[in-house]
């Protein structure tokens, strides 16, 4: 597993933006997205590209394009719906697909309760979003289901990630190539696996408290 926490002042500062208790939903939604389209940059250093010849006003020049199959996008529902806009405008032609998982209370297994994703990820490059890697254990498992579905390179975008998070997905993917991109790693988790000192719940703070 690849871990990179960008060191950038933009970046620096719009996560200090992000953890003030006192921002608000529409700030907050608004920073997200420019955050993740910075960490985008990082994360699609090694997008799959070919050679294309283009007419240029003057002349014919040599470029690149995207190859297909094109990037496969999957927010995890429900906070990582608000990376998405970030992330799809740096690469507009990425397709999206949509996981959403949750922990039983019973039993404490991540249970799938949502998908909307190709049945055969065969050979796609998948960029996941998810704010915080706390426990590790949703975005663990959601790497597990895309590699069963097929895919051949996965890699995480999230704002925050807590050492235990980290070393769990180490723990449980040592077999996997997985790239993980992050603005910052934080201290800890707390009692309630809340990262310390972390930004309060993501998907509160972007959408409101759902009771």
């Amino acid at each position: 597993m690849r871990v990179t926490v960008l060191d950038h002042p933009l970046v620096a500062h719009k996560l200090s933006v992000l953890r003030d208790k006192d921002t608000s939903s529409p700030v907050f939604r608004l920073l997200v997205e420019e955050l993740v389209t910075l960490l985008a940059y990082e994360a699609t250093r090694d997008v799959r590209v070919e050679p294309v010849t283009i007419q240029t006003p003057v002349a014919q020049a040599q470029g690149i394009a995207l190859t297909r199959p094109r990037p496969l996008v999957v927010p995890i529902l429900r906070a990582g719906l608000g990376m998405l806009e970030g992330m799809t405008r740096l690469i507009p032609t990425a397709e999206v697909g949509f996981l959403g998982m949750a922990r039983d209370d019973a039993t404490l297994d991540i249970i799938t309760y949502a998908e909307r994703l190709p049945d055969d990820l065969t050979g796609r490059q998948v960029y996941v979003l998810d704010p915080m890697l706390a426990t590790g254990g949703t975005l663990s498992e959601a790497i597990k289901f895309l590699y069963r579905r097929g895919a051949e390179q996965i890699t995480c975008v999230c704002l925050l990630a807590a050492p235990e998070g980290l070393a769990r997905l180490e723990k449980e993917l040592q077999d996997s190539e997985v790239n993980v991109v992050l603005a910052s790693v934080d201290e800890r988790l707390d009692e309630n696996s809340y990262i310390v000192p972390g930004l309060g719940d993501a998907g509160d703070r972007l959408y409101g408290v759902v009771d």
